[in-house]
């Protein structure tokens, strides 16, 4: 992607996180971000052997200073991890951080002697993978209808399946929605800025929690607003937050979860090992966003669906492009996303209906970066321009009406669009188990598509309509 274009998003997360300076990394190539100053290590043994390394390996090299290698969050906690202090986070620039570089390289031969990895960067997991969306919001008229439209189907409390959404929150009016009906959880911490204008990935969680809705109308659905930085999260926190998650409504017969991070790893992030191993041991279905980077290098959580013990815990899913029959140019790819469904152009609830919503937003420019560009991205450096802001020829940002519904694309609604499914298959079907309900919709499924010259399995929702896939028009 543009790295202008990276920069100015990479800003807008920083911003929202002013107390946590962050660096992109490794060596600037906008693979992921992560913590200046701090590293991720197991508690117990593991924390004391990095932190002496570390410290060690500093005081021999006459350009580091070992005087800020220290301890830096509680020695034990329930996700099983510490922070480690290595450097001054106000130090240096957002293209890299020496100390965290340097604590990293001291541990190789500790980790080579111990057969596993002792120490991670602290990468911030979101929505926005590389702070570049795959799309943003844009709003559509109430007569135009949901796509995928609501099937049928009535809501039985009885019988309900539960899906947990890990996400922004819920919209302040969502409850004048009667798609959202059976949907409960957090709220959406603040919706827009001091000038009016729409945050980052405000209405993510409501959207996703309506995709589920239309496509399983018997499910009890819960949104969590952990997510509620521009959508981010630190590894480090993160793992908490899913704890926090299962820990106030018990654990979900399906958890939608449209965030994650590369970290340069194929072993997962250390900061969620302990969730894992607990969702393991549960019944739970973790369906996870394989990202919109539009890479083949593995996506956590969603690419622990190669991992051996977890093959049977998380099902990764990628987006389909508008018809259906490809890949989106966003979406992640590779043999460890396991299943695609339709993700571009999705038509959705945002916010609820008792009034039109007059809001201020920054319109991406997805249907230009389609085509044309290395870097399947939807920006345009310096800023967004889209398609209402180029017809007035203004560069201020678009004051539109709301009317409730948006369009929307990215593997984040592919992916709630699968927990839909499953869970609508478990109802159908009676099936009691989410992780067995997958394999044997999975097994009875015909469709597939075309995503890098490789066909993988796809699902499509019975009231999902295909949307024609065109090349913009020329620019004047």
């Amino acid at each position: 992607m543009a790295p202008q274009r990276f920069h100015e998003q990479f800003e807008q997360i920083q911003r929202s996180m002013p107390d946590v300076p962050l660096a992109m990394g490794p060596d600037d190539s906008a693979e992921f971000i992560y913590e200046k100053g701090y590293v991720l290590v197991r508690d117990g043994e593991d924390a004391r052997v990095v932190e002496d390394t570390v410290r060690a390996h500093f005081t021999a090299e006459p350009d580091l200073v070992q005087d800020h290698v220290r301890r830096a969050s509680p020695q034990t906690n329930r996700s099983g991890i510490t922070r480690i202090q290595v450097g001054d986070p106000g130090e240096g620039d957002r293209a890299g951080d020496r100390p965290v570089a340097h604590a990293l390289r001291a541990l190789r031969e500790s980790e080579g002697r111990a057969g596993r990895r002792l120490v991670s960067r602290n990468h911030l997991v979101s929505i926005a993978v590389n702070s570049c969306p795959g799309d943003e919001p844009a709003p559509v008229a109430q007569a135009d209808g949901l796509n995928p439209a609501p099937a049928e189907g009535t809501y039985d409390a009885e019988s309900a399946i539960g899906v947990l959404v890990v996400d922004t929150g819920l919209m302040r009016d969502f409850r004048s929605s009667p798609l959202l009906a059976h949907t409960d959880g957090d709220a959406q911490i603040k919706e827009c800025d001091d000038d009016g204008v729409l945050q980052q990935y405000v209405g993510h969680g409501t959207f996703i929690a309506g995709l589920v809705a239309a496509v399983a109308p018997n499910t009890g659905i819960t949104v969590r607003n952990s997510l509620n930085d521009a959508g981010a999260i630190l590894e480090s926190e993160f793992g908490e937050k899913l704890f926090e998650a299962v820990d106030a409504g018990g654990w979900p017969d399906i958890l939608s979860l449209s965030a994650g991070t590369s970290n340069g790893r194929t072993d997962g992030l250390l900061g969620i090992e302990a969730f894992m191993r607990e969702l393991r041991d549960q019944r739970t279905l973790l369906v996870a966003a394989a990202g919109n980077n539009g890479s083949a290098t593995p996506f956590w959580p969603a690419a622990y669906a190669d991992l051996p013990d977890y093959q049977d815990v998380v099902l990764s899913v990628g987006a389909l492009r508008g018809d259906g029959e490809f890949g989106a140019c966003f979406s992640n790819h590779g043999p460890w996303v396991k299943v695609y469904a339709p993700g571009e152009r999705l038509t959705g609830v945002l916010t609820g209906f008792d009034a039109p919503m007059p809001y201020i937003y920054q319109h991406s420019t997805y249907d230009t970066c389609r085509y044309g560009f290395g870097y399947a991205c939807t920006c345009v450096s310096p800023r967004h321009t889209g398609v209402l802001s180029e017809q007035g020829g203004s560069t201020k940002p678009d004051q539109v009406m709301f009317e409730g519904l948006a369009h929307w694309s990215g593997t984040s609604f592919a992916t709630p669009l699968v927990a839909g499914l499953i869970a609508a298959h478990m109802s159908t079907q009676q099936e009691s188990d989410p992780r067995v309900a997958r394999y044997k919709m999975l097994a009875a499924n015909s469709g597939y598509a075309e995503v890098r010259g490789a066909h993988v399995a796809a699902l499509r929702p019975g009231t999902w309509r295909p949307v024609p896939v065109l090349p913009p028009a020329p620019r004047s």
